[in-house]
């Protein structure tokens, strides 16, 4: 099964859905004051935050698209994809997710979001990406190595 596919289940992004839902819900039923400061430069380095997150997924969804393989985690690749944010990201697009939660935290002062940040980098590496190396590896073999010892996982 690793050869056809990572998983029957598309974990990332419904761990992603959870996570936002769970940190909208548990600032309204166990609030945490914000621990930063709510200023100007503090709103921009949200607002980058938000940017790089939304420009590295963008980055990287057209480059799966452009070499014509999916960007669904519950499917297998048709190709090896080394170039783009691959080049030095194995997972760019759950670094992009996990910035856009931490744009979240700041721009709507909710530290839940910047915790459930933290859980989802875990739940996601378990879950998805774990399962994704044993599917590359499995189909592209030798190639897939050479590409893991130059490119780092996503953090």
């Amino acid at each position: 099964m690793t050869a056809e596919r990572p998983s029957g289940f598309p974990w990332p992004p419904v761990l992603l859905l959870v996570c936002v839902a769970a940190a909208w819900l548990l600032a309204h039923l166990r609030p945490i004051a914000w621990p930063g400061l709510d200023d100007g430069p503090a709103r921009f380095v949200g607002l980058g935050f938000g940017v790089f997150g939304i420009g590295l997924m963008t980055w990287a969804i057209r480059t799966l698209r452009h070499h014509n393989t999916t960007v669904r985690p519950d499917r297998g690749s048709d190709t090896l994809v080394t170039s783009g944010p691959y080049h030095w990201l194995r997972n760019p697009i759950y670094l992009a997710d996990v910035f856009l939660m931490f744009a979240l935290a700041e721009m709507t002062k909710n530290i839940w979001f910047a915790i459930l940040a933290l859980v989802f980098s875990g739940l996601v590496t378990w879950l998805a990406i774990l399962p994704e190396e044993a599917h590359l590896e499995a189909r592209f073999g030798d190639a897939y190595r050479n590409y893991k010892a130059t490119a780092r996982r996503w953090i």
